[in-house]
C-alpha cells in the first residue's frame, strides 16, 4: 500500500481585507457623497417649506406682502387647482402665479386663453424658457442668469420708478412687444417686463389688462420684503386690483388635463443632471481600473513547483483514472522524440514506423538488448495492468540508454 503525500493548495483569489483595501476609497467617497446628498436635501427642505406661500411665515414664504396688500384693502385667495384659476380670472383681479413651470404644456396653453381678455392682471413668478413663451406670446427668456441680484428700474414704468432699486436679478427676459416695459436691465435684457394687452384682445366694457413677468420671486420673500425698494414694487405689483388670486400650481391637481407624462417628465432637472454625472464618473473609473493593453509582463507565480513534483501530481491522475493507456502513449511519444535525432530522423517523422524502426534497427545492429521486438515496444497496445505499464516504461527505458550507448 502506497501513501500518497498531501499537496498544499494555494489559492490566488483576493481576500476580504484585500478587497476592503482596494475598493474602500471609492466606497468612502460614495458614503461622504451620500450623506451630503441628504443634508443639503434635509437643510434645503427645511429652509424651502412653504415656499411663496401667502401663508407661510418661514423665511421663503410671503405672508408679509398678503398682510401688508390687506391692510390697503386688497384680498388675497389662495387657489391650487387650474378650474379655481381660470374662474377666478377678471378685471378687478390679479392672478398670480407662483411658479408656472409645475404647470404642463396643456395647462399652460388653457390658462393663457383663460387671461386673455378679461381685464386682469397676471404676474408670472420666474417662468422658463418653454412656460413663458406659452404663457406670453412673443416673449423669450434668455438662459444665462442675471450676475446681479439688486438692479436699478431704468424704464418708465411708475411702480419701478417709485419703488427703485429692487432684487429683480435671475433670468433676464427680451421682448417683441413694442409697448412693452423693460424694467430693471441686466446686459441689456430686462428681469421685469410688463406686456399690456393688444386692444382687440378686450372688449369695450373691460379696460386692457396686463401681463407681468418678474425675473426673480425675491421681492416676494419674507426675508428679502424689507430691503431696497421690494416692498414698494411688490404691493404695487399686485395691488392694482381689488382682489389677488395666489395660484400655487400642484402637482396632485387633479382638475387638469390629463397629459401623458413619462416619470423622466415628473423629475426635476437637478436629478437628471445628477444622475448623468454620475455615469460620466462611474464610466471614467471603469476606465482607470481597466485592463491596460500593451506588451505581455511576465507575473510570478504565487507559489514555486518543482518539476518531479508537477511529474508525481499527473501520474496520481493517471492513476486515479486507471489511464493506462494514456500513460503508455506519452511515455512511447516521448521516448520516439529523443531516439529520432540519436538514429538521424526528423523528430517530424518520429512517430511513423516506417522511418524510424529502419533506422534505428541499423543502429542497434539487429539487437536492442530488451528481449522485445521493436514494433510492439514502441507502437504497441496499451498495457493491461499497472504491472505491464511498469515494465514497458523500465524497457523504453533500457531502448534509450542502449541506443546512447557509444
Amino acid at each position: 500500500m502506497t501513501t500518497e503525500a498531501t499537496l498544499p493548495t494555494t489559492s490566488v483569489s483576493p481576500t476580504a481585507r484585500q478587497v476592503w483595501t482596494r475598493t474602500r476609497g471609492i466606497t468612502l467617497a460614495l458614503v461622504l457623497l451620500l450623506v451630503g446628498a441628504v443634508a443639503i436635501a434635509v437643510v434645503r427642505s427645511d429652509a424651502r417649506h412653504g415656499e411663496l406661500d401667502p401663508r407661510s411665515a418661514d423665511p421663503y414664504g410671503s405672508r408679509a406682502v398678503a398682510e401688508l396688500l390687506a391692510d390697503r384693502g386688497v384680498s388675497t385667495r389662495v387657489v391650487t387647482t387650474l378650474d379655481e384659476a381660470r374662474a377666478a380670472t377678471g378685471p378687478d383681479t390679479t392672478l398670480l402665479v407662483a411658479v408656472p413651470d409645475r404647470l404642463t404644456e396643456r395647462q399652460q396653453t388653457q390658462l393663457r386663453s383663460a387671461t386673455t381678455g378679461s381685464g386682469g392682471r397676471t404676474v408670472l413668478v420666474a417662468p422658463g424658457g418653454p412656460a413663458v413663451e406659452r404663457l406670453v406670446p412673443g416673449v423669450t427668456a434668455d438662459p444665462a442668469l442675471s450676475f446681479d441680484s439688486t438692479l436699478a428700474p431704468e424704464c418708465d414704468l411708475p411702480a419701478a420708478r417709485r419703488a427703485g432699486t429692487a432684487d429683480t436679478g435671475g433670468i433676464r427676459y427680451s421682448s417683441g412687444h413694442t409697448e412693452a416695459d423693460a424694467c430693471y436691465p441686466s446686459q441689456r435684457l430686462a428681469t421685469l417686463l410688463r406686456v399690456p394687452e393688444p386692444p382687440g384682445d378686450t372688449t369695450q366694457e373691460t379696460a386692457p389688462g396686463d401681463t407681468v413677468v418678474l425675473g426673480a420671486p425675491d421681492i416676494l420673500y419674507n426675508n428679502h420684503l424689507a430691503e431696497h425698494g421690494n416692498a414698494s414694487l411688490a404691493l404695487q405689483l399686485l395691488g392694482s386690483r381689488t382682489h389677488l388670486v395666489w395660484y400655487l400650481p400642484s402637482l396632485s391637481d387633479t382638475t387638469a388635463p390629463d397629459d401623458e407624462r413619462s416619470f423622466f417628465d415628473l423629475l426635476p432637472s437637478g436629478w437628471l443632471w445628477g444622475t448623468l454625472q454620475l455615469f460620466v464618473a462611474a464610466a471614467l473609473a471603469a476606465l482607470w481600473r481597466a485592463r491596460r493593453l500593451g506588451p505581455l509582463v511576465h507575473e510570478r507565480l504565487p507559489v514555486a513547483i518543482r518539476a518531479s513534483e508537477t511529474v508525481e501530481g499527473r501520474a496520481r491522475l493517471y492513476r486515479k483514472a486507471n489511464a493506462r493507456d494514456r500513460a503508455a502513449t506519452a511515455l512511447r511519444s516521448a521516448t520516439r522524440t529523443r531516439l529520432a535525432p540519436l538514429v538521424g530522423i526528423p523528430v517530424t517523422r518520429a512517430h511513423t514506423p516506417e522511418s524510424l524502426l529502419p533506422a534505428l534497427s541499423a543502429h542497434l545492429h539487429g539487437a536492442h538488448g530488451v528481449g522485445q521486438s521493436l514494433h510492439p515496444l514502441l507502437y504497441g497496445p496499451p498495457p493491461s495492468d499497472d504491472a505491464a505499464l511498469i515494465a514497458l516504461a523500465d524497457q523504453l527505458d533500457a531502448l534509450e540508454r542502449e541506443v546512447r550507448r557509444p
